[in-house]
């Protein structure tokens, strides 16, 4: 039986629920939440499905599911937030906070570079034990003794999971505090935004299992090019980098691991990007220095992806629409996608914030839920 959304939808936006609707009836969605504010007000606020590939648990208007890299975006804000407070400067090396990521030729990596993906880090090369995912002290002593695998600044790949670690870290030594932690104190805790890096013990029962996640793959590393090493292990290296076999479990839902295992509801996701995209502040609470934001969400690479092998476009730490991948059909907008179709976006020129949680893994790159989801809504603008 094909589930019902239910929750509130202004009639202006009925084709959002239409299309949130046929995504249980035809797009393969498990279970999966929308909401969507317009200068500030909330106009729609949808759930359904099942929490779980059992289908016992129906989906509750505040549960929480893993997003994936919808957290990147969130791990950039608190850079953007110490920049605007004056703690970190975009153009400063990253060694300056950190000086054992000085060695093996990263002195000058800043960290413009590092949230860009242009630092040529977004694999470790040494095969990490299995379990290592989980401790944040090895990972980042393993990152920060890491060659890069590129020149520095003369190409951008996708730091698929490094870029949690790296920036956590960045993070952990400005602030003394883990990213999680930042989160919760000066962003999404003073929002009142359910979105967590880091699920705590209270919140745990309201989950959701993510379902169909990819597995490690059996291959011989010795058989590979060093791009494809490098492609294997950006996702594989250690073996749940990307949370294969584990992403169910406890102990990854309770990590601090800023690319991969956020946790949210599309409510808490579009509440983040209403404070974004009203400038940083929303209900008198500070998220960001506009300035620093505003520096945030420029374009600096678009190109060719040596990790992809397909064109993408970053600011600092957020994705930027692309004609190859559009946000709605505003330059201006700007986010972050999250594995098997999850997204939190914002678009300024519209005043629009959008949030998508899901619990199906579908297609990585064109994913036609999420896709049929912002051509409705752009077409009730």
């Amino acid at each position: 039986m094909t589930p019902t959304p239910v929750g509130d939808c202004d009639p202006r936006f009925e084709a959002v629920r239409a299309a949130f609707s046929e995504n249980f009836i035809s797009r393969g969605e498990l279970g999966a939440s929308v909401c969507l504010t317009l200068g500030g007000r909330t106009v729609v606020d949808l759930w359904g499905g099942w929490q779980g590939a059992e289908q016992r648990r129906p989906w509750q208007a505040d549960t929480l599911v893993n997003v994936f890299s919808v957290g990147k975006a969130v791990a950039a804000t608190c850079v953007a937030r110490l920049v605007g407070q004056g703690r970190l400067a975009y153009d400063q090396p990253v060694a300056q906070v950190w000086p054992e990521f000085a060695q093996s030729g990263k002195a000058a990596i800043t960290v413009r570079q590092l949230l860009s993906h242009q630092a040529g880090l977004p694999a470790l090369r040494p095969p990490m034990a299995p379990g290592s995912v989980f401790e944040w002290s090895r990972l980042c002593t393993a990152l920060a003794e890491q060659a890069p695998w590129w020149p520095p600044g003369t190409a951008h790949g996708y730091h698929v999971n490094t870029f949690g670690f790296l920036v956590g870290e960045l993070v952990r030594r400005v602030t003394g505090t883990t990213l999680g932690t930042m989160v919760q104190r000066e962003i999404a805790g003073p929002l009142g935004a359910d979105l967590f890096i880091g699920v705590p013990d209270r919140e745990l029962g309201r989950v959701a299992d993510f379902v169909g996640h990819s597995e490690l793959p059996e291959v011989d590393r010795s058989l590979l090019s060093d791009g494809q090493l490098m492609e294997l292990n950006a996702y594989f290296n250690p073996p749940e980098f990307s949370g294969s076999g584990v992403v169910n479990t406890r102990r990854w839902r309770q990590a601090e691991l800023a690319s991969t295992n956020g946790h949210a509801s599309a409510r808490g996701i579009a509440r983040f990007y209403d404070a974004l995209v009203r400038g940083g502040r929303l209900d008198g609470t500070l998220v960001v220095d506009a300035g620093a934001l505003r520096e945030a969400r420029q374009e600096q690479v678009y190109g060719e992806d040596r990790v992809l092998h397909r064109s993408s476009r970053f600011g600092l730490g957020f994705q930027l629409t692309q004609p190859e991948r559009p946000l709605g059909p505003n330059d201006g907008a700007y986010g972050h996608f999250g594995a098997g179709g999850s997204l939190g976006f914002c678009d300024p020129d519209a005043g629009l914030a959008f949030g998508y949680a899901m619990n199906s893994m579908g297609p990585r790159w064109q994913n036609p839920r999420n896709k049929a989801l912002i051509e409705a809504c752009y077409q009730c603008l």
